[in-house]
């Protein structure tokens, strides 16, 4: 049996503008996982299972050497997805294909099932590709995971950044830009896509300085990234969207200077104005991106001079707030809670983790 985890991922900075190329954002992994375990299978048939879905499963077999299930269940889609890409790659590779269960364990959401917001299909994807690369001994770098993992998931998903999957791929801090994906629907070959530079795409490693204190809250209100994605791309104000664009970029690329130079301060700045820039996007498209609750959060980040903001797609789900680490955590947290946001205790996954 081979175990494996894929870490959840919160947004910092760069929401929206990240989903256009080239444009930067800045995530983090945190330590609430999805873990696979996978072993080769001793029948004719191979089993997909989740212990969110204890009473759910999915059996499949090699038809022609394509992956095909024997029963449908969408919600293991992202597994599916994975499997069949990762296989693909094998094909290409000249490597005998084998027969394998899957069973997937998730403490990416609440004890009573409502979801944090920190990425659960990308993990689920990435985890499935770990847990098959360390099966078949193909030794992928987190990079060449990343790639694999990120074909998996937007031939389901259809839009978004990739910045989630590149989060849980890689583990730590990372300033992300996306891949051109035009030009990777163009590319048939896997083998070659693996290995060339694709276009756009940025992840680098960062590090943050050493006073550096990273709070999560919670708002209790499930948000659909998906959708408020698509609500985004609908807007009819080009001209005003090209502008927060510039202004993200702007913004975002002097936050990753901050992580460089070690600056704690240009980085709370920097947070500030991106929360600035992206309650602008919702006020021009219409769209509760920074909800009553994730106000709060950030202005009660502010009373004891920290920065606050939405993360990821907002509407919901997780705020964040960057202080120093001594300021006075227990207050800020405490005054969440009296507010309705739920502090949730979550560290970095580390690459060493990974």
């Amino acid at each position: 049996m081979i175990s494996v985890k894929a870490p959840g991922k919160l947004y910092i900075a760069g929401e929206y503008a990240v989903v256009e190329n080239g444009y930067p954002a800045i995530i983090v992994a945190i330590d609430q996982y999805i873990t696979a375990n996978i072993s080769e299978s001793e029948n004719n048939v191979g089993v997909i299972h989740s212990k969110q879905y204890e009473n759910e499963k999915i059996e499949w077999v090699f038809d022609n050497n394509q992956i095909k299930p024997l029963n449908d269940n969408s919600s293991f889609n992202y597994v599916i997805s994975a499997m069949k890409k990762f296989e693909k790659y094998v094909e290409e590779l000249n490597i005998k294909h084998k027969l394998y269960n899957i069973d997937i364990d998730s403490n990416l959401n609440s004890e009573d099932g409502k979801k944090y917001g920190l990425g659960s299909s990308a993990a689920v994807t990435v985890a499935t590709i770990k847990a098959l690369n360390e099966l078949y001994g193909l030794n992928l770098s987190k990079l060449q995971i990343f790639k694999l993992a990120a074909i998996a998931h937007l031939s389901i998903q259809g839009n978004g950044s990739l910045g989630d999957v590149a989060a849980s791929s890689f583990g730590g801090w990372i300033a992300y830009s996306s891949f051109d994906k035009d030009w990777l629907a163009n590319q048939i070959n896997l083998k070659d896509v693996m290995e060339q530079s694709w276009p756009h795409l940025m992840i680098e490693p960062l590090t943050p300085p050493s006073d550096l204190e990273l709070l999560i809250g919670w708002t209790g209100t499930p948000a659909s990234t998906s959708n408020l994605l698509k609500s985004v791309e609908s807007s009819s104000n080009v001209d005003r969207y090209k502008q927060f664009l510039v202004k993200s970029k702007r913004c975002i690329n002097k936050m990753i200077n901050g992580f460089k130079n070690k600056d704690i301060a240009v980085i709370k700045n920097q947070i500030k104005e991106n929360r600035n820039i992206i309650v602008e996007l919702a006020n021009f498209t219409g769209i509760d991106i920074e909800t009553s609750k994730l106000k709060q959060l950030c202005e009660i980040a502010e009373e004891y001079n920290g920065s606050g903001k939405s993360s990821g797609a907002g509407g919901g789900d997780c705020g964040i707030a960057i202080v120093e680490k001594q300021s006075p955590i227990k207050d800020i947290e405490s005054k969440w809670t009296e507010n309705g946001i739920i502090p949730l205790h979550l560290n970095i996954y580390s690459e060493q983790e990974a």
